[in-house]
């Protein structure tokens, strides 16, 4: 059995969610629902005792706030949380500035709605975006309120 072949059947979903934790959820939930276009599906509390035996916190209760593309099965899980603590170290100015996670690409059928939310919540687009990919799509480059690089790939209209 080939690796491929092993990694594709060990899978229970085709789906990763990512948890995202933010300084300020408010701040956060405004720019992915409003801004971005995401829909909130659910959410869960990770209680003290979970925290600490999961080993996800040292303890810390939070609680977790669902948010999709779409509201599917096949859409990914985008969970926020938020401790209430700002970040350890600066907001990166460009993708080299840290290691990990750095940036999510997000196709979509149409970029000038969300250019129009983004710009109505004055969130500052990156580089000389949008920009032209090819005949049909066109780059958008914004950071979320944590510094998180959101890429959008679409048609203008």
């Amino acid at each position: 059995m080939s690796l491929t072949t092993y990694a594709q059947s060990n899978f229970t979903s085709k789906v990763i969610g990512v948890g995202v934790v933010v300084a300020d959820l408010d701040r956060s939930l405004d720019f992915y629902v409003n801004g971005i276009g995401m829909v909130k599906t659910g959410s869960f509390t990770i209680n003290e005792d979970f925290g600490k035996r999961s080993g996800l916190t040292n303890g810390t209760a939070t609680n977790v706030t669902i948010l999709k593309l779409e509201n599917s099965p096949e859409a990914t899980d985008w969970k926020l949380m938020s401790f209430g603590s700002k970040p350890s170290h600066p907001k990166p100015k460009h993708i080299q500035d840290d290691t990990g996670m750095q940036y999510i690409t997000i196709q979509v059928k149409a970029l000038k709605p969300i250019i129009d939310r983004l710009t109505q919540l004055k969130v500052p687009f990156l580089g000389s975006t949008p920009t032209p990919l090819n005949a049909k799509a066109h780059f958008v480059f914004v950071q979320d309120p944590d510094g998180n690089f959101i890429e959008l790939i679409g048609p203008l209209d």
